[in-house]
């Protein structure tokens, strides 16, 4: 039996040959030359007028909130239902993450809940574009405008989702994306930072290469900072990647469209959901499964394990989570985000990567209707 992976990426010999070029040549004077043409292609696909790229978008985030000036005695908003590396960073820069609910549709950052969350020690939001999701920007920045928060954009697993026309990445202080192997856009590993503040961007170039000056060869740290890079390997491969942003992103949508087909309208399942005026890039096609089914996440993921089709849980609420068994807001927020806790244990991520053909999204529909007692698709 064929295993269907759960990602996996689209790499062409347009790939294969920047990579080796960079191996070959981006030493010297020729050091930054696929650094400069990612950063100008990422930029000018977001939308935005600065990029750099790093070694993941966690530390894109840790940048971000470095540079607004957030530390101790700081909260910080963020869905209680994503990746902890959306977290991980307010800890790092010592400040309090606040765990908020999320929409029930969209599973992004619910706005009512984050208003609700709102004291006069939030300094910053985190937006999660869940698996290509977009939350309601529109009230989101309504609302962080009317508090003055900063707004972090976390979107790892967002890269061509669009809302309202505007790019995903585009919408805060900053926009940060990863580059994982399994994303859409991969470099292996890898981040970017993008942000239309020229002077923020200056603050974060300086942070992310040890507390100096860009270009500065003295070797004169004024403070201690951090080193956040990547190759130029890895730049050559991402380069590669963008200059084919739009056929990735449309295999993504593909991909979904075959799931839809066959599961939109089914009892009991629900798919992600495109809102009018959002573009979804869809990195992760998943289902909500109804609790009348009886079946959590992890046992539907079982079953499918033993029919050699491999998937994700959808995540589970950080506030569940042993990493924060101790804090007082998951405490708080297990009792308050009611949707995210109830969502959460029955999601579902399926196969999803560039890879996969229609016969695979078949028998993937298949093994799932028969787990759930229906009868096959023909």
């Amino acid at each position: 039996m064929t295993l269907i992976p759960v990602a996996g990426p689209s790499i062409t010999q347009l790939e294969i040959d920047y990579v080796a070029d960079a191996a070959a040549h981006s030493w010297g004077d020729n050091a930054n030359t696929y650094y400069e043409r990612f950063h100008a292609a990422f930029s000018e696909y977001v939308g935005v007028r600065h990029a750099v790229s790093l070694p993941s978008c966690t530390s894109g985030l840790h940048l971000s909130l470095a540079a607004l000036g957030i530390g101790p005695g700081d909260e910080v908003i963020v869905p209680d239902v994503t990746w902890i590396a959306s977290v991980a960073p307010v800890r790092y820069v010592g400040a309090t993450p606040v765990f908020c609910d999320i929409d029930p549709d969209t599973w992004c950052l619910s706005v009512d809940s984050f208003r609700e969350c709102i004291t006069e020690r939030t300094k910053a939001v985190v937006p999660v574009e869940i698996y290509g999701s977009m939350p309601n920007w529109d009230a989101l920045l309504r609302v962080a405008r009317e508090h003055g928060i900063s707004v972090v954009e976390d979107a790892a697993e967002a890269f061509g989702s669009q809302y309202g026309g505007k790019m995903a990445g585009s919408f805060g202080e900053t926009g940060c994306f990863s580059f994982h192997g399994s994303k859409t856009v991969t470099t292996g590993e890898g981040g970017m930072l993008v942000t239309d503040d020229s002077d923020l961007f200056d603050r974060i170039l300086f942070l992310r290469d040890h507390g100096r000056v860009p270009g500065d060869v003295s070797f004169v740290n004024a403070e201690v900072a951090f080193k956040y890079k990547m190759s130029a390997m890895q730049a050559a491969m991402g380069l590669a990647q963008v200059e084919r942003a739009q056929e990735l992103v449309k295999k993504k949508r593909t991909v979904f469209g075959w799931y839809r087909d066959r599961l939109e309208g089914v009892d009991g399942i629900f798919l992600n959901t495109e809102p009018e005026g959002v573009l979804n890039s869809y990195w992760m096609s998943t289902v909500i499964l109804d609790p009348g089914f009886g079946l959590d996440k992890f046992d539907v993921i079982r079953e499918l394990k033993a029919r050699g089709i491999a998937t994700r849980p959808f995540f589970s609420p950080l506030s569940s989570l042993p990493a924060f068994a101790a804090s007082e807001q998951a405490k708080r927020a297990s009792g308050r985000n009611i949707i995210g806790y109830r969502i959460s244990r029955y999601g579902i991520n399926l196969p999803s990567g560039l890879q996969l053909q229609e016969t695979d999204v078949r028998r993937v529909c298949n093994a799932l209707k028969e787990i759930l007692g229906g009868t096959p698709w023909k």
